[in-house]
């Protein structure tokens, strides 16, 4: 199975002071791990750890996150999965099963996870499996 973390996942991991930092550390280390990433996770983490307000010490740089993420990626079983979803498409998404707006990316990347025959990893225990059809509980790691 290959897993595709989320922003939150990457995020976590790339930020030692992280509440969740041991979690997403613990998850990268998994032996054998299979790993995706997709433009709307890579450009969220990008963005995230610079966002002005996100940490006291300033945002950490547009080049450094990048390449951090490019370290990451060559150290493991890495596979890169193009934005190849569509919402729009009859089919992929329960829409009566979505809550909210603050639902739309997490049910994106679950739809891009079944599409591919992936897992999305997540730190986000509202995820829910019934907003994406053909979701299973294969489909989503809870971290």
């Amino acid at each position: 199975m290959r897993y595709l973390p989320d922003v939150n996942v990457w995020v976590a991991l790339l930020d030692e002071a992280h509440v969740f930092h041991a979690q997403a550390l613990a998850f990268i280390e998994r032996p054998k791990l299979k790993m995706a990433t997709c433009p709307l996770v890579e450009n969220g983490v990008v963005r995230v750890l610079n966002l002005p307000g996100y940490s006291k010490f300033g945002p950490v740089g547009f080049e450094p996150v990048s390449q951090k993420l490019a370290a990451i990626c060559a150290e493991l079983d890495h596979e890169f999965w193009p934005d190849g979803v569509s919402l729009r498409t009859a089919g992929v998404v329960n829409w009566p099963r979505v809550m909210g707006h603050n639902q739309i990316t997490d049910v994106y990347l679950l739809a891009l996870a079944v599409s591919n025959q992936g897992c999305l990893a997540t730190l986000d225990h509202r995820v829910s499996l019934n907003a994406v059809i053909g979701a299973t509980s294969r489909n989503l790691l809870l971290l």
